[in-house]
């Protein structure tokens, strides 16, 4: 597999940000993630643990309490938050992906922004 350059980089996230490779663009993940916490403890959507694993990572970033610690280990100290940060992007992003779909399914008319792409 070829390594990618910048530009390559830089283009292969701008497309899945704007929703080109397939999937719902960024402004509509965010725009849905209020409706997938509603949803979710109404319990309408089954996602209580994977939100649960998304609050607590972002809890773990903002928290002073870490792992392992900036002071003592400066830039190893910075890369636990790094991984949990990753971890959380890709959880949210999965996430609002699977929620958009079930929404669609569920209602046809708010997913089908997503469709209609």
């Amino acid at each position: 597999m070829a390594k990618l350059g910048r530009k390559e980089k830089l283009d292969a996230l701008w497309a899945q940000m704007t929703g080109e490779k397939g999937g719902p663009p960024l402004g509509q993940r965010i725009g849905a993630f209020p409706r997938l916490v509603k949803e979710t403890f109404a319990g309408r959507y089954d996602g209580k643990g994977r939100l649960a694993a998304i609050i607590g990572g972002l809890l773990y970033i903002i928290s002073p309490i870490d792992l392992v610690p900036e002071a003592a280990l400066l830039v190893f100290g910075l890369a636990d938050d790094a991984v949990v940060a990753v971890v959380v992007a890709r959880l949210i992003l999965t996430e609002t992906e699977r929620f958009l779909i079930w929404e669609r399914s569920r209602t046809g008319s708010l997913g089908a922004r997503y469709a209609r792409r």
